[in-house]
């Protein structure tokens, strides 16, 4: 019997067929804001960090950057010198220091032979020294590049200038552009996150290094902890409830769209992803934190018993389950290794805590099918003098090396770059590089485009100019590539 009101008499399917367009238009809408593709400006405003396709299809999508402040002498880890050995204790020949313009060089330093004994790794026989065993046994993932050059040979201004291509203080880091031009896949933690070691030392440049610059604050770096709580003050406060939480985010984020929509500022719309994704992540932190589900045998490989290599070795394992969850980039520091007296001590110490973990890192994504999609690079922001850099009242054995910006050497492993092969030859001190140079602009020309970028091309306006990562140069080196 039909009722004489007529929606009473609506069945289910013209129900449906009826507000399909309504029903349909706000889960697409819904969908599309989620996305970044929403054409309303508020929603749209709600997701910065929404995945976004590239200039041309990528090798990697994701980046690890394990950055050792201070700068690890190449030449007791990387670059043997039998050189070094014959003119130990000899002033340094002047056709070496021809030219040099640089006010730390001391052009009366001694020439200062390794202590370290070096051994050749893989079918290409890859050299490192006693000091890295476990980075050894990846030396057929691992592209060597022997020739890296930067401008600068103060660490703050020369750790900005390897992070985000200049030495000035509102320029984006390279994690801020990528997760700028690619977004992000993880719905629920960062971007972008930077894992700090705990060797007593902190990082010269400090948050200048992870900083968005002229970017929104979306891009910035998230410095999380790698024990306890992730973040400091992400919890909820005692007496409020999730409920309540939600409650308090959605009037926020009501009120933010409202401005949005009035001024158009990009940080409201950082503010409302900001506050958003804090939500999520008190949820998704700590589980991301929890190793009870990585089994006896990562757990050992990654050092996390040990407690020479506990810290590292839980930020290095964070970094493999953070690319896992959709992280776009994940930045490892560990400062310092700026040795200018007590080298060979030091940088033991330093090894012993890193090497294991670097090492586990790269076999762990490559046993898990990471390693083709995830670009992982191991530098600094330049490398150690051949000299001997002795300070007053130092005895024998406590030598250290001064700032080196000509030729020092960094690693990469996985993303599409040539594994097992050696890129660069310096000199016979290695001092100059005589073969393959590789200035930094064009080190960011080649990462950007491992990720899908013309690097000309991934810009951002401000003050009526054009800036990008690389300048006004870089080019991209095929010589690092597979």
């Amino acid at each position: 019997m039909l009722s004489p009101d007529p929606w009473l008499n609506l069945k289910r399917r013209h129900f449906l067929q009826s507000t399909a367009c309504g029903l349909g238009g706000v889960a697409l809408n819904s969908l599309l804001a989620r996305d970044g593709l929403a054409e309303s400006g508020a929603l749209n405003a709600v997701n910065p960090l929404a995945v976004k396709t590239p200039h041309f299809k990528p090798r990697a999508k994701n980046v690890i950057f394990i950055f050792m402040s201070g700068g690890p002498s190449q030449l007791d880890l990387f670059d043997p010198k039998p050189q070094l050995q014959k003119l130990h204790g000899q002033p340094v020949p002047e056709s070496f220091l021809k030219g040099i313009q640089d006010a730390l060089i001391k052009t009366t330093a001694q020439v200062m032979a390794s202590p370290r004994k070096f051994k050749k790794y893989g079918a290409a026989g890859l050299d490192f020294s006693d000091n890295l065993p476990h980075l050894g046994t990846c030396a057929d993932d691992l592209c060597m590049i022997r020739t890296v050059q930067t401008d600068v040979s103060n660490h703050h201004p020369a750790q900005m200038l390897m992070n985000s291509g200049s030495t000035m203080f509102d320029r984006p880091s390279m994690g801020s552009w990528v997760t700028y031009g690619l977004g992000s896949e993880s719905e629920n933690l960062p971007g972008y996150v930077v894992l700090l070691s705990n060797s007593g030392k902190g990082v010269d440049g400090g948050s200048s290094l992870w900083t968005n610059g002229i970017l929104p604050s979306t891009y910035r770096g998230v410095t999380f902890r790698s024990r306890g709580e992730a973040i400091l003050y992400l919890s909820n406060p005692e007496g409020v409830s999730q409920a309540m939480q939600q409650a308090r985010i959605n009037a926020i984020r009501d009120l933010n769209a409202q401005r949005f929509d009035q001024v158009g500022d990009p940080e409201i719309a950082s503010r409302i992803a900001a506050y958003e994704l804090a939500y999520r992540m008190q949820t998704a932190a700590p589980d991301l934190l929890d190793f009870s589900d990585e089994s006896k045998a990562t757990l050992d490989m990654y050092g996390i018993e040990n407690e020479t290599t506990n810290w590292f070795g839980s930020n290095a394992l964070l970094a493999r389950r953070m690319v896992e969850r959709g992280v776009r980039f994940v930045q490892l520091y560990h400062s310092t290794w700026d040795d200018h007296s007590n080298l060979d001590k030091n940088l033991k110490t330093n090894c012993e805590m890193t090497d294991q973990p670097c090492a586990a890192l790269i076999k762990d994504l490559k046993q898990r099918g990471l390693l083709d999609d995830t670009l992982v690079i191991w530098g600094a922001e330049f490398g150690r003098t051949p000299m001997t850099e002795v300070r007053r009242g130092s005895s024998p054995g406590r030598e250290g090396r001064d700032h080196h910006p000509f030729s020092f050497t960094m690693l990469m492993a996985g993303g599409g770059v040539k594994a097992g092969t050696v890129i660069g030859k310096t000199d016979d001190l290695g001092f100059h590089p005589v073969e393959q140079p590789v200035h930094l602009h064009n080190l960011h020309a080649t990462i950007l485009h491992q990720l899908g970028f013309d690097h000309t091309k991934l810009i951002v306006k401000h003050k009526g100019l054009d800036y990008r990562l690389t300048g006004v140069e870089g080019e991209v080196l095929d010589m690092l590539l597979a």
